[in-house]
């Protein structure tokens, strides 16, 4: 095997000449052998497990193909990594540090709720795919141009299956193997190409470990780590796609590895009709047999019958299905700190081979071969290979289920309900941040949206802010020092409706979008059937001109104009029209819903702002969360110019979607506030609200970030249908405790449970259950 290695007949004599390649390139392609040249791609994982059978149906043919693409003079490997990773990382990620404010106490609940989190799940464990493909080619020229075209094709085929992939540069090669060569993640790749001209090592001087220890016939020792290589022999007559996914959820550090070789399919139908005529010699041979013993020569041995069947049935498969021939060897390997632990963890996947009729055997006296086999190189060591058609070879689905724990300014989500692992993502990545927070009463919509709120306060400078109709966050806003605007007929917290910044528009005249919305505010104000005639709307945006004329002369918040500026000019007009206007607007102005005719007298420059609309009456709900739009508009233009984020929170959005001015201007949030640096969230249980039309509909469609609850037995088929959840994926929000359901991010689907510690001050601040919020005030 040493020499079929490196073609020569002396054994190495370091762990650099252990590693089976000779040159790794910047552009990602590696000189495994002269002639053999390959490169690596790393994917992400799709949720076929959870997925409907169709879809995964859908999954498996195209992966199918998938496989087909690879002709008999690509070689493939397909690698999956389960390496324990270093656990202060994943608490650095988590760590919330304490500032000199008056929130530690805060911090320090939530970090300690998170490390408690992550423990309860297999988070030390980092989990990689990659696939590798290599080609013989006469120099690295003609090798870099055709696998160049092959890692394009093997990423598109990879975005037929819905799958996000990229390939790997040199230096991310060199990070794989170094992590594979070094488990635990204790130590870090440092290299650079330079390092190589002024040290003159080689790439593999920087990866390789500090020794091998290949003297044991069944395991191997590197550096302080023990393993054992074994490969997975394929005695099932049939195959199922969840082997591959249990090895996957092994609770400890193991590297799964199929190397796939393609065969040239006219020699494969040559070598399956060679095989049936021995097998017809074999059957005439015990036809005679039988005949001289006086038997009756039907009668043959089951084993031939059988063998002749399955031969017969290959053959048609391979002449008439889209089926190909493929040689396969699928490797196991397992490490450990201690060789009791190995026995243990070897033993697991042994009863996961086991529990599909295969047997792991151990490669005795073939451990250095297996280990540098089970590198993401490419190079396979090992001889023993099994033939599988395109079907079989697919039977090992690589996905199984997504995770997702991403770093920076992720925030927390819950644990995933199928590995217990952290979900921490980042909206803010999303191709479209906007957010939905559905479920039934009392299935935790308002408690995930304030964790979140809470999350996004402790670890950003960005600003928030939030529509409250039933005054649940003001206990939470004031333990975070923000400000609590309380609007009803008796407060004496004013907003003015007339407020405007000099950035409101992307135009170079803001009084354009500000009349937009004014004219709405009137709309919504005179209560016409069919809305404002021509001729209004003609005055209406005249008269926005005049009253702010003195204002942008001279920006100054005691020229800011209030509703009674523009009441006067309605009045001054001379059309009919003008004062049916004016008469609409004067129970606003100087009648007993004058709430909104004063100038702005709270701090709505504060991080945290919350509205609380809850005393407004009917006849003024509607226009205060008209009017909130537009104070949050002001807010999100005056941010974008400091590059700030602004979170706005919608409670109950469906009390905005049931007129048309504030449901065409919640539309308009949902479009427009991505580019602006807003992240608008709505929280709602009518799910039918949000599909009553077209265009309400597209909040749905301009929501990349869906946090599903609990759903009513009605809202679940709707759901199902619009956002193509599959019925095991659908369980998840059915009968659901409070905090258990589906997260939608992007293309992902994840089952997550939040268990938040209860005994602690930031669960009395989120919770809205009316005996836990009783029994923290008393």
């Amino acid at each position: 095997m040493t020499e079929r290695l490196f073609g020569r007949k002396d054994k190495p004599q370091s762990a650099q000449q252990t590693i089976p390649y000779k040159e790794m390139y910047r552009d990602g392609i590696c000189r495994v052998k002269d002639r053999f040249y390959t490169k690596c791609v790393t994917f992400n994982d799709v949720n076929y497990q959870l997925a409907q059978n169709e879809d995964k149906m859908q999954i498996f043919e195209s992966y199918c193909d998938f496989l087909n693409f690879f002709d008999s003079t690509i070689s493939v490997q397909l690698s999956f990594l389960n390496q324990k990773g270093n656990m202060q990382d994943f608490q650095a990620s988590i760590d919330i540090p304490d500032q000199q404010d008056d929130f530690n106490s805060i911090r320090r609940e939530y970090a300690g709720m998170l490390k408690n989190q992550l423990s309860k799940g297999n988070n030390g464990l980092v989990k990689t795919k990659y696939i590798t493909f290599g080609i013989e080619a006469p120099n690295l020229r003609e090798a870099k141009m055709r696998l160049e075209r092959i890692e394009a094709d093997v990423i598109n085929n990879f975005k037929v299956l819905g799958v996000q992939a990229r390939g790997l540069t040199g230096h991310e090669r060199l990070e794989v193997l170094h992590g594979a060569l070094h488990p635990g993640g204790r130590e870090k790749l440092r290299f650079d190409w330079k390092d190589i001209i002024r040290t003159g090592n080689s790439t593999k001087d920087f990866i390789a470990p500090a020794s091998f220890d290949f003297r044991e016939k069944g395991t191997f020792r590197m550096g302080t780590t023990i393993g054992a290589v074994s490969f997975v022999q394929i005695i099932a007559p049939e195959l199922t796609d969840r082997m591959l996914a249990d090895f996957l959820d092994l609770d400890s550090a193991v590297m799964v590895n199929l190397h796939i070789r393609s065969i040239d399919q006219a020699e494969a139908i040559k070598s399956v009709k060679r095989k049936l005529t021995d097998l017809d010699r074999m059957r005439i041979e015990e036809q005679k047999k039988a005949v001289r013993s006086g038997y009756d020569m039907d009668v043959l041995p089951p084993d031939l019958v059988t063998y002749g069947k399955e031969a017969q049935n290959l053959l048609t498969d391979l002449q008439s299905r889209n089926e190909r021939m493929f040689l396969v060897t699928l490797l196991i390997t397992n490490t450990a700190n201690t060789k009791r632990k190995l026995e243990s963890n070897v033993f697991a996947a042994s009863g996961v081979a086991q529990k599909y009729n295969c047997a792991l055997k151990r490669l005795e006296f073939q451990q250095e071969q297996g280990f540098m086999s089970s590198l993401p190189i490419g190079y396979n060591g090992i001889e023993i290979e099994r033939g599988l058609t395109t079907s079989s070879t697919a039977i090992f689905v690589p996905f199984t289920t997504c995770e997702l724990f991403m770093g920076g300014q992720a925030l927390y989500y819950g644990i995933n309900a199928l590995s217990n692992n952290l979900i921490m993502a980042d909206r803010k990545r999303c191709k479209n941040p906007n957010g939905l927070f559905l479920g039934t009463p009392g299935s935790g919509k308002s408690f995930s949206a304030k964790r979140e709120i809470v999350n996004v306060f402790l670890i950003t400078e960005d600003d928030i802010i939030i529509a409250d109709p039933e005054a649940e966050y003001f206990p939470l806003v004031e333990r975070l020092g923000g400000q609590v605007v309380k609007l009803s007929p008796t407060s004496p917290h004013f907003i003015n409706p007339m407020d405007i910044n000099l950035d409101y528009s992307d135009d170079e005249d803001p009084l354009t979008l500000k009349s937009d919305f004014i004219l709405s505010l009137c709309e919504l104000i005179v209560g016409s059937k069919d809305g404002l005639q021509p001729v209004e709307k003609t005055i209406i945006d005249r008269c926005v001109r005049l009253v702010y004329r003195e204002f942008l002369t001279d920006p100054v918040p005691e020229r800011m104009p209030i509703l009674e500026d523009l009441y006067n000019l309605l009045r001054a007009q001379t059309e009919p029209e003008a004062q049916r206007l004016a008469t609409a607007l004067e129970i606003y102005v100087s009648g007993s819903l004058n709430v909104f005719n004063h100038r702005t007298n709270v701090n709505l420059n504060n991080r945290l702002v919350c509205y609380d609309i809850k005393e407004l009456g009917k006849n003024l709900k509607k226009i205060a969360m008209l009017i909130l739009q537009d104070q949050v508009w002001n807010r999100v233009t005056l941010n974008r110019a400091t590059h700030r984020t602004t979170w706005f929170y919608i409670d109950e959005i469906h009390l905005l979607l049931k007129d048309e001015q504030t449901a065409a201007y919640t539309v308009e949030i949902w479009k427009r506030f991505r580019k602006w640096g807003g992240i608008p969230s709505g929280l709602t249980q009518n799910v039918k609200d949000l599909l009553a039309s077209r265009e309400i509909e597209s909040i749905f469609e301009n929501s990349d970030f869906i946090y599903l609850l609990n759903q009513a037995p009605g809202d679940r088929s709707i759901l199902a249908k619009a956002l193509g959840i599959s019925p095991h994926q659908l369980s998840y929000v059915t009968h659901s405790a409070a905090g258990e359901g589906l997260l939608i991010y992007s293309n992902v689907i994840i089952p997550f449970v939040d268990r938040f510690p209860k005994d602690t001050e930031l669960y009395t601040l989120l919770t809205t259950r009316p005996e836990e919020m009783a029994g923290a005030g008393a």
